[in-house]
């Protein structure tokens, strides 16, 4: 059963907030780990694991391990992956035509069978109780309806599995709030995350198909194609915003939204 979904961001901000804002947002994800104990497994939609052009990516190893940190910070450990769920996922979306991906590596199972975590992955983990987890990594160049098809078949899967998975879609914002940071500054990046926080707030997630593609170009974020498939999985699974927040204490934006069953 699908038990809810959430959004989080994986800036390195949240693990040390300075700023009002900030705390705000960590103490949202506090309450979304805690609204998550429940759960009996994950499943994890990341931007930052395999980057493919045109594929969406089910991670099949048998375990995943802690790799690489952000800006210093590492966040250690290893979890399972709950390989059943990650077999349904992956053949109902090839049966439904979606362009999905089965990796592995290195060994088929056993000790040898593992793949990395990336801050992408370690920094929401770092907020949710351990809990085996399904790795799905989405692709920019595959189609918006065909992200939220991929969001709904995710949902009928999990709706259907035996065990109580809690959905994580892994996003940050526009990249380009400050002139001093890594990507410059365009206004655009304010824009986009106004946009992205006003939609999840005021329950019009379906406008996010209308999102025009150069304001996403402009704007610079790692959120949309992860959004997408929030989307279709709460057409096919409604679902109850909880709580929201919102900070942006360097030079990209970062929000938390928690949709749990009514």
């Amino acid at each position: 059963m699908l038990s809810g979904v959430a959004m989080m961001p994986h800036g390195n901000d949240v693990l040390d907030p300075k700023d009002k804002k900030t705390k705000k947002l960590a103490e949202t994800l506090k309450e979304i780990g805690r609204t998550f104990s429940g759960a009996e497994a994950y499943v994890l939609v990341s931007p930052h694991n395999v980057r493919m052009s045109d594929h969406l990516g089910i991670i099949m190893t048998e375990h995943l391990v802690s790799w690489l940190g952000f800006a210093g910070v590492e966040l250690p450990g290893e979890y399972d992956t709950d390989r059943e769920l990650a077999g349904r996922i992956y053949e109902k979306a090839k049966a439904k035509g979606i362009p999905v991906v089965d990796i592995n590596f290195a060994a088929l199972s056993g000790e040898y069978s593992r793949f990395p975590l990336t801050w992408g992955e370690l920094i929401p983990l770092h907020f949710l109780e351990k809990r085996p987890l399904v790795l799905v990594t989405p692709a920019r160049k595959v189609p918006r309806e065909t992200l939220v098809r991929f969001g709904e078949v995710l949902a009928e899967v999990l709706e259907d599995y035996e065990k109580k998975v809690a959905l994580i879609i892994s996003a940050d914002h526009g990249h380009a709030h400050d002139p001093n940071g890594p990507y410059g500054y365009a206004p655009e990046s304010k824009e986009y995350d106004e946009l992205i926080m006003g939609l999840i707030r005021e329950d019009r997630l379906e406008e996010l198909l209308n999102i025009d593609d150069e304001l996403i170009r402009k704007a610079l974020p790692d959120s949309y194609w992860q959004l997408l498939i929030m989307l279709g999985s709460l057409r096919k699974v409604p679902m109850e915003l909880k709580i929201t927040a919102y900070a942006c204490p360097s030079y990209f934006g970062m929000g938390a939204a928690l949709y749990v069953r009514p």
